[in-house]
């Protein structure tokens, strides 16, 4: 397929593109670190691209030539290297590293033990892991905003788009089978009893720290939440907004050094303890108690949802007009309980469900609507829920007359791409490239040598 009408946007720096087995145009075997690549300011040493292909490696990334992974490198260094300049876009550097070290506490937690981890990535150390995290985010972060300024004002007309289907429709990529859904879900409501007891735990677990014990060590024994726990239940550079209103007004309310009363959450229930805060953003630590439903709980939320299913199965009411009177599912219940991609599609591939949703669709046809059933969401987090198939659609073709929206992206997807190129192509003679000999070989798409450095 022409390279202009991949999905992917040109700076392939992104995690995704990132590891896998990196064959050669570049001879295999160890190299010794040292400086790969110099773009402005910006560094990228050897070790850089071998530890960030094995931490990619790890997320089940793939890419076949090491000479285009490092031209995607080198190109999103570009960017990167404007955005830092570019006064427009906000230094983020504080929060990407306090999110690094989440992500990092986050993995371990897949993990028997730190050891094993870092064997499985390829790191000698904690600080090594983090340190790669850190650099993949950050240039995550400013490549992408940069590559957003140079395109957002792109849009293609009606024209441009049959034209750009004219063009390559012999080349698009087959449609695997897919599903539209929609879905009602609801979250199963504690008992007070069962509110009571949670709420015991945690006051007793304030009075421990108020005789003596502290806030870090009672989160690293008590908090069930994996990303905070095993950092003494800290959050760094919170950003108003961040956190859930409940969380966030409490903490906002304390004093630094101050500890809240059990706080309500749609996670559980906290303690928290305010450390620091400077502005728009804080500092807090909590202990979180998941407010876990029991058997009975569960078999009351499933009543319930039982009868609402039984309404839309009668007639008495339509399933977009219960989705929005009923559904705890925030992200669907005001546009009808529809369920899309991570792309704003509401085209969902059969292979992508979720095991239990894939389950529970299978044998049905368009219209019909499954039983109700028990299912997990974020933080693993108990709900139950019910789905309508709204569409089933066959593997295919990409056509104009049935994926136009799609079409109409892949088309706007190439005319960012060419406004990214022609945007290189002006800043390459003002930026001082220097790429490594060992990779004199390699036959870039991009004359890099135009560049200041050999002016």
């Amino acid at each position: 397929m022409n390279k202009n009408i991949k999905f992917a946007l040109v700076f392939t720096f992104l995690l995704a593109f990132f590891g896998g087995k990196i064959n050669a145009q570049v001879k295999s075997g160890d190299l010794v670190d040292g400086i790969a690549v110099v773009v402005g300011n910006e560094i990228i040493l050897e070790s850089d691209i071998e530890d960030q292909a094995n931490f990619s490696k790890q997320q089940g990334a793939a890419i076949a030539n090491k000479c285009e992974f490092v031209e995607g490198i080198i190109s999103n260094k570009l960017l990167i290297y404007e955005a830092k300049r570019d006064t427009l876009i906000e230094n983020r550097s504080a929060v990407i590293k306090d999110n690094a070290n989440q992500k990092y506490t986050q993995i371990l937690g897949q993990f028997p033990d730190e050891k094993t981890m870092l064997a499985t990535y390829k790191f000698r150390t904690s600080f090594e892991m983090k340190n790669a995290i850190e650099k993949i985010d950050s240039d995550n972060y400013y490549g992408q905003m940069k590559y957003g300024r140079i395109t957002e004002k792109a849009d293609v007309t009606p024209n441009e788009v049959t034209d750009f289907f004219t063009t390559f429709q012999y080349q698009l990529p087959e449609v695997k089978d897919e599903v539209t859904l929609s879905q009602i879900s609801i979250f199963p409501k504690l008992t007070d009893s069962h509110k009571d007891e949670v709420i015991g735990r945690l006051n007793k677990i304030k009075q421990a720290i108020l005789g003596g014990e502290t806030f870090e060590s009672q989160a690293r024994i008590y908090s069930e939440d994996p990303g905070s726990a095993s950092n003494g239940g800290l959050y760094k550079a919170i950003s108003k907004g961040k956190m859930v209103k409940p969380f966030e007004a409490a903490a906002l309310n304390l004093q630094e050094g101050e500890m809240s009363d059990p706080v309500e959450s749609d996670f559980g229930y906290h303690l928290i303890q305010l450390v620091k805060k400077s502005g728009k953003i804080y500092d807090a630590r909590h202990i979180l108690l998941k407010a876990e439903p029991n058997a009975a709980e569960i078999a009351t939320a499933k009543k319930e949802l039982d009868s609402i299913r039984t309404l839309i199965n009668d007639g008495k009411m339509t399933f977009k007009e219960a989705a929005f009177r009923f559904s705890d599912d925030k992200k669907t219940k005001f546009n009808g309980g529809v369920l899309t991609a991570e792309d704003g599609s509401d085209k969902l591939e059969k292979l992508n469900l979720s095991p239990t949703i894939a389950y529970q669709i299978a044998g049905l046809n368009k219209g019909d609507i499954t039983e109700v059933f028990q299912d997990k969401v974020q933080q693993d987090r108990k709900v139950v829920t019910f789905v309508k198939i709204n569409d089933v659609i066959a593997a295919h073709k990409l056509d104009i007359t049935t994926d136009y929206d799609r079409i109409k992206q892949m088309a706007l997807n190439k005319k960012k791409n060419e406004m990214v190129e022609k945007w290189v192509k002006e800043k390459l003679p003002n930026i001082f490239i220097s790429i490594n000999d060992r990779y004199k070989d390699c036959k870039f798409k991009t004359d890099w040598r135009k560049s200041a450095e050999t002016k």
